[in-house]
């Protein structure tokens, strides 16, 4: 086998889309001298193109990638999101909002939570809504960058992510690797060739008997899995039985006003319907379980919640929740869709590429594949996927419906341990730590789902130590505080007029 020290000289990505663009766009800005690039994918096999959300990680990539923020909004007719209202997920008629950023500010340490659950068990609290400049905003339409000049302002403490077509988004990224020497390949694959004295992928045959060679394979190909499951046989982790959804129906609407800062989850029967407002459309979609809810059924309900008239007609997407047992597989890794699925309830895809495509520049492996390297990328995998994988289950969980059978199963369903310990510190006294520095949900995301949602929980014993009228009076200058910085935050559709309006996109786009 080669020294590991001997540096790769070409990687081939499979598959284009979101997943291939992205790592492609990413690799060729760090990797300038000595790699060989190609991205092979098919006119003929589309990719999953819909409104997508992100979350504020993205804008970490961007600075990587050197992609520019107003370029890339104007090019992917891209919004800006400080959260994600949730609809109807505790109950029929309920809502609250997950907000970016910080809450409020502490007291010693006592986080504003705590003090809040104290207040709500007195009937002297407002919506949690209103402790985070974040979460107002949304509320009230409005949107700002953060502002560095006064570090002492939530105004600083301003966190967001983008909304945007995940096709042009592709289109752009596109641009921006083949303007570094990417090279791509149209072609279909119809065979992978393996070395036979190590089982490594070798090349890659097309229709049309090209045949594309390299030393480092990133499987890109969504679901299918091509080089990672069909060549590499590496199997997959189902998780069904807590993530009921497997079917998603997609369809753009024309867009109405206000221009909403957040995405919106609304639940419905047998799963939930996303809105992600974009400058030029509104993408909608109804994620459900095919076991509780027919296509047909499924399409009726998303067609019949949309604010405003369909573009196309709605399209099926099947998926499996779960991940690939291993996402790295001798001389092949896998990135996106064919690492594993999880449903886009917190906006989590784009960063599992983001996080997959970085992992893999932190160990890039020489021509000898150390599998110490192979093993810790593929530790964290794992870990990355059960963790998100948790916080998704728990706002199934975690509600007060059981009112059509798939609520009522997902009320009542055995979750993962690693989930039911992290419920039951929340009961007990409403704290939470961090397990481990590659944790995605941070303290504030899992307060405000959990909160919102309804988990019965006690406020840390510490919170007595504090009088009541001095805690509620604290409360009382963080509810000021926020609502003064968010009347003084613009409109979010005026924002965007003044600073990075999107082009009218061509009429066959």
């Amino acid at each position: 086998m080669d020294s590991p020290n001997v540096p790769l000289k070409t990687v081939t990505i499979v598959g284009g889309g979101t997943a291939g663009w992205m790592t492609a766009a990413l690799l060729s800005r760090l990797f300038i001298r000595g790699y060989t690039i190609r991205l092979i994918e098919s006119d003929e096999i589309g990719t999953i193109g819909v409104g997508e959300a992100t979350i504020p990680a993205i804008r970490s990539y961007n600075g990587l990638a050197g992609i520019a923020e107003k370029e890339m909004v104007q090019a992917t007719q891209a919004t800006f999101k400080l959260g994600i209202e949730f609809v109807n997920w505790r109950a029929p008629g309920h809502s609250y909002i997950h907000g970016f950023g910080k809450i409020g500010q502490d007291l010693m340490w006592l986080h504003p939570h705590q003090l809040w659950l104290k207040a709500l068990a007195k009937g002297r609290a407002r919506h949690f809504d209103h402790y985070s400049l974040n979460t107002l905003a949304a509320r009230m339409n409005r949107f700002c960058p953060p502002d560095p000049r006064n570090p002492g302002s939530p105004m600083a403490d301003i966190d967001y992510a983008y909304h945007f077509d995940a096709s042009l988004f592709a289109r752009f990224l596109r641009g921006q690797a083949e303007g570094r020497g990417v090279e791509r390949i149209e072609g279909r694959i119809v065979d992978v060739k393996l070395r036979p004295e190590d089982g490594f992928v070798d090349r890659v045959v097309l229709a049309d008997g090209r045949e594309v060679d390299g030393d480092l394979f990133v499987d890109c190909s969504g679901m299918r899995g091509l080089l990672i499951g069909d060549a590499m046989g590496v199997g997959y982790e189902d998780w069904n039985r807590w993530l009921l959804c497997d079917r998603a129906q997609a369809v753009p609407c024309e867009s109405v006003s206000p221009l909403t800062p957040y995405t919106r989850s609304t639940a419905h029967g047998s799963g939930w319907q996303w809105r992600i407002p974009l400058q030029h459309r509104i993408g909608n979609g109804h994620v459900y379980a095919s076991s509780h809810i027919s296509d047909d059924e499924a399409a009726s309900v998303l067609l019949a919640n949309l604010d405003g008239k369909p573009l196309a007609d709605p399209r099926v997407v099947r998926f499996r929740p779960g991940k690939r047992h291993r996402a790295w597989e001798k001389n092949v890794v896998a990135i996106g869709l064919s690492a594993g699925f999880l449903e886009p309830l917190e906006s989590t895809s784009i960063h599992l590429i983001q996080t997959g495509i970085t992992k893999l520049v932190a160990l890039f492996p020489g021509q000898g594949f150390n599998v110490a390297d192979i093993a810790e990328y593929n530790r964290q995998h794992d870990f990355e996927f059960c963790d998100v994988r948790d916080f998704i289950i728990a706002h199934y969980k975690v509600t007060d419906r059981e009112d059509t059978p798939f609520w009522a199963y997902l009320k009542h369903m055995d979750v993962p341990d690693s989930l039911v310990e992290r419920l039951e510190l929340f009961r007990s006294s409403g704290r939470f730590f961090m397990r481990a520095k590659a944790e995605l949900f941070r303290e504030e995301s899992w307060v405000q789902v959990l909160l919102g949602q309804g988990l019965p929980m006690r406020y840390d014993p510490m919170v007595d130590m504090v009088p009541d009228d001095q805690a509620l009076s604290f409360l009382r200058d963080i509810e000021e505080v926020i609502a003064d910085c968010a009347r003084a935050m613009p409109d979010h559709a005026a924002f965007i007029a003044r600073t990075c309006q999107a082009p009218p996109l061509p009429k066959t786009a």
